[in-house]
């Protein structure tokens, strides 16, 4: 009783966010089974019936979490786009991004296996694709984030406009193939060389499909 009276002077923003925070905890550790309403107000330490004063049900909560974990996923690939150094040479920047931006999907499938399955768990369609909670600290999306390296190959004259059109879900279908086939397929048990190896094959592949 004495955490839930302590918990109990949240301002309406601060409990909204200890409930976001909370969820996306228990799907970092097991995904979206994990997700139950009472034990989210329960790691916050608020009365179970606090989460209905701030999501509507539980399928609100999940898409909350669902675009806070693209909003991960989108730092992740910030964070491997920064560290391709600009070489000088446009075609080769861009191809560098492009890769940078495959390497850091894969990357976070594999390190937050739980958040990665939340992330697209909870959208029926497109439309929030660019939607701003599943931006990352740099503003944009996952799919921003493709679909801006995508179009710097265009202008360096690497990918024709002719073939740029809806390239983002050829490019995406085959990397997120992948992950799901590492983190939950046949080749989970895959050791972290070999997943990396694959991985870069597999960018490979795309960066020459293109």
């Amino acid at each position: 009783m004495e955490k839930i009276a302590k918990r109990s002077t949240y301002r309406h923003g601060d409990l909204h966010r200890a409930l976001l925070e909370a969820a996306i905890e228990l799907a970092r550790k097991g995904g979206k089974n994990a997700i139950v309403l009472r034990e989210v107000t329960r790691q916050a330490g608020v009365a179970p019936n606090a989460a209905y004063r701030h999501f509507e049900d539980l399928g609100s909560l999940l898409r909350a979490v669902s675009m806070a974990a693209q909003a991960q996923l989108a730092d992740a690939m910030e964070k491997e786009l920064a560290t391709v150094k600009p070489s000088g040479n446009k075609a080769e920047d861009a191809r560098a991004r492009l890769r940078a931006v495959g390497t850091g999907y894969l990357t976070f499938a594999q390190s937050e296996p739980g958040l990665f399955r939340m992330a697209f768990s909870e959208h029926a369609d497109m439309s929030n694709a660019t939607h701003p909670a599943s931006t990352g600290h740099g503003g944009l999306t996952p799919f921003q984030i493709l679909s801006g390296a995508l179009d710097d190959l265009v202008s360096a004259g690497e990918l024709p406009a002719e073939r740029r059109v809806a390239s983002e879900f050829l490019a995406w279908s085959a990397v997120h193939g992948l992950a799901m086939l590492l983190i939950d397929g046949p080749m989970r048990g895959s050791g972290q060389a070999q997943a990396e190896a694959l991985g870069q094959r597999l960018i490979d592949m795309v960066e020459r499909g293109l």
